[in-house]
């Protein structure tokens, strides 16, 4: 069972989506392709029927804090305006447009998160990437929702404001700390403040401290699961050592997901869910087995 006892109730979702998949598979943004434009909700219906068991969200909010599914910083490219959303009110972003998706029959706007969610009630987990500075408030919309064991918040762990806000809050969301290495991960799970239950593990070189079995082992035996990002990011930097689904385009997908998954890691966040689906179907894998770490506890 991932996460404290004590909170076994609000993570029962996650716990269940674990013990079906040997890998989970979060798709980042959505699937934003042909006329799909990504964060919005024909996008996290793509993903899903493309393998993907959970979708991340970039968390964005107007100048009058109406909540927005989208990564600032790519007003220009996507949208075609020349601002930041976070400086704009509600009326001026419900006017924008993704300039490469809308279309007259099919408006591609902007989605607004907490309607998003709604629509999926019931249906998946979202990871809501980007958020931790605008906690309690958004905690407070969000619990208007009622939907605390679909959504699980991200934040890294060295972020002791954003912690420490959500210490203090009543509902105790499911946490995934982005930890670099062993120390901030045990700092997090120490914390019985905190709802960890699992932990994203940043590793810009091929020999940080997340390429170790037993060091998975570990942060297993502590109650997390692990997940990791093979993101390509247009600064080049990498998010595990490498592994990243450029390379997998480049050369094959075992190249670059293999030796996560021989790792023991619980999931990847992918813009790629459909070859991730595939490259462990192909691998035979036993994708609706409960994993070993979770028998013992079951």
């Amino acid at each position: 069972m991932f996460g404290r006892p004590e909170y076994a109730q609000v993570n029962e979702r996650v716990n269940q989506v674990f013990a079906e998949r040997e890998t989970v598979i979060v798709s980042h943004r959505g699937c934003g392709v042909g006329t799909a434009a990504p964060e919005t909700p024909l996008a996290v219906a793509g993903a899903l029927k493309s393998g993907a068991d959970a979708v991340n969200l970039d968390v964005c909010a107007s100048s009058d804090l109406t909540y927005y599914c989208f990564h600032d910083g790519y007003e220009a490219e996507l949208l075609g305006i020349d601002a930041n959303l976070q400086t704009l009110t509600t009326a001026q972003i419900d006017k924008a447009s993704y300039i490469w998706a809308d279309q007259p029959a099919h408006p591609q706007r902007v989605a607004k998160l907490l309607p998003l969610l709604r629509e999926f009630a019931g249906q998946t987990l979202f990871f809501l990437d980007r958020s931790w500075w605008r906690w309690p408030h958004l905690l407070q919309a969000l619990g208007f929702l009622k939907m605390p064991d679909q959504i699980v918040l991200k934040c890294p762990a060295r972020e002791n404001a954003a912690l420490e806000q959500l210490r203090r809050f009543d509902a105790p969301y499911p946490l995934v700390p982005i930890c670099a290495d062993l120390a901030e991960a045990n700092a997090v799970l120490d914390d019985p403040k905190l709802n960890v239950v699992g932990l994203e593990l940043l590793a810009t070189t091929p020999d940080g401290p997340w390429f170790d079995r037993d060091t998975i082992d570990h942060l297993h035996a502590r109650g997390a699961f692990c997940l990791v990002n093979t993101l390509s990011l247009t600064t080049g930097v990498p998010l595990f050592g490498g592994l990243d689904d450029n390379s997998a385009l480049t050369t094959t997908p075992e190249a670059a997901y293999g030796p996560i998954v021989d790792l023991g890691i619980d999931a990847i966040h992918t813009d790629w869910p459909w070859l991730v689906r595939d490259f462990l179907d192909a691998r035979h894998t036993p994708a609706r087995s409960m994993p070993s770490h979770l028998e013992a506890v079951s």
